[in-house]
């Protein structure tokens, strides 16, 4: 898969969850919610998962079968095919799962017609979990859903392309400037200094650097058109223009990590998930990972990440509450984490976590200046046209693509 690009096949899924959206405005969501009777006994859970792969499947169904042995009840977990578009089905047709995944890009669509229920200040501990995972999924000032895990960007150098360019480890970039300046040294032999994923999950880490990002921290008002985003987009203009930086088709790869697994590129910035991919595709790709360069405004990075949601219309909500509780323990996240390779979102294991995985440590830094994904309802075609104005970067204007995102994020907010 292409990683975490992929948390926007939320796109693929338009569709699925318009459909779903006119669904539960017209029917209520709440209301029925509301009426939805409990039931106090045994439960049989209902669990569907956007699976990475056979490893997680496995370790979220044997964490569910420990959980369902030890409690009384039962609890089914299947990993979708789509998730998106089978949780839209479900939960627009009134027959949603229990608990599911809800993806941080997905998240204010689901919490504005009233499809979650906001469990989260029931969680033990809450305080916990990383602010900015908090903060992800909060919706109208509630805390709706327990982070399961995240990632971030860092920067990835290959070791033996950065040797051949004369770099030594003094040469590795920490602000801008620098990043430009080992470019340039990368160009004169002839190589490529980064691969740069061409989409918001990656270019607005350079806005976050410069104290700026999309849309304000409650996701009621767009923010890209300020002078901090113009300046990133000018800086990230700059790379592209002076061939310091590709975007991955230019270098014939559909990612950034494949790219830089290829040789095409000496740098890219990606997520921890690289690290897995490049294990299975690039074995003898050897690379170091350091924490992204600051801009003016100092360090930031993005993060993915996503929720245990329960159904504003489950008749199991107290048990399901139990369920999240298990799998959000701290020993039950350090055990996903060693089985498929994700970062727990309690600070609590923090050090165990970098004790197993001491290369990570950038990557699980990086949270405390990471930015979430845009956190309002309705934004799919908003943020489809954003995407296309950052592919046009380097021919385009990017005060343009930023006024547009504006323009269209008000419209789309009724605004």
């Amino acid at each position: 898969m292409t990683p975490r690009t992929l948390t926007r096949a939320a796109v693929a899924g338009v569709a699925a969850v318009a459909l779903f959206g006119s669904a539960a405005c017209g029917s209520g969501f709440d209301d029925s919610a509301k009426d939805t009777k409990q039931s106090s006994g045994p439960a049989s859970l209902q669990i569907l998962i956007g699976s990475s792969g056979e490893a997680e499947t496995k370790a979220v169904q044997d964490a569910a079968a420990k959980w369902a042995s030890s409690s009384g009840n039962t609890a089914t977990v299947t990993p979708a095919q789509d998730l998106t578009q089978q949780l839209g089905q479900a939960l627009a047709g009134g027959t949603p799962p229990d608990v599911f995944y809800v993806d941080a890009t997905r998240f204010a669509d689901y919490a504005s017609v009233g499809a979650l229920e906001p469990y989260g200040d029931k969680i033990s501990n809450k305080d916990d979990f990383y602010e900015s995972l908090r903060t992800t999924f909060t919706y109208d000032g509630k805390l709706y859903c327990a982070p399961k895990d995240f990632s971030t960007l860092a920067l990835e150098i290959n070791t033996d392309l950065w040797a051949k360019a004369g770099l030594t480890d003094a040469d590795v970039p920490t602000t801008w400037d620098q990043l430009t300046a080992v470019s340039q040294k990368i160009k004169a032999k002839k190589m490529v200094a980064l691969a740069l994923g061409d989409t918001r999950d990656r270019i607005g880490a350079f806005m976050v650097q410069n104290g700026g990002w999309l849309m304000s921290s409650d996701g009621k008002q767009p923010t890209a058109d300020t002078p901090e985003n113009l300046q990133a987009l000018q800086y990230v203009k700059s790379l592209l223009t002076n061939g310091y930086a590709k975007f991955p088709k230019q270098l014939d790869a559909g990612w950034s990590g494949e790219a830089f697994g290829k040789g095409k590129a000496v740098m890219t910035i990606e997520g921890n998930w690289i690290k897995g991919a490049l294990q299975n595709d690039f074995p003898n790709v050897k690379y170091k990972v350091v924490p992204l360069p600051a801009g003016p405004k100092g360090q930031g990075t993005l993060s993915f990440t996503q929720c245990w949601g329960i159904a504003a219309k489950s008749k199991f909500k107290d048990q399901a509450i139990k369920f999240v509780e298990a799998m959000t323990a701290g020993d039950q996240q350090v055990t996903f984490a060693k089985a498929f390779g994700v970062m727990p979102s309690r600070q609590s294991v923090r050090d165990q976590y970098s004790t197993a995985f001491p290369a990570d440590k950038p990557f699980i830094d990086g949270v405390a200046y990471a930015q979430g994904p845009v956190n309002a309802p309705k934004m799919d075609s908003v943020l489809r046209d954003l995407e296309a104005g950052l592919q046009g970067l380097a021919t385009g204007d990017p005060k343009t693509v930023l006024a547009n995102f504006d323009k269209n994020a008000k419209s789309a907010l009724g605004g």
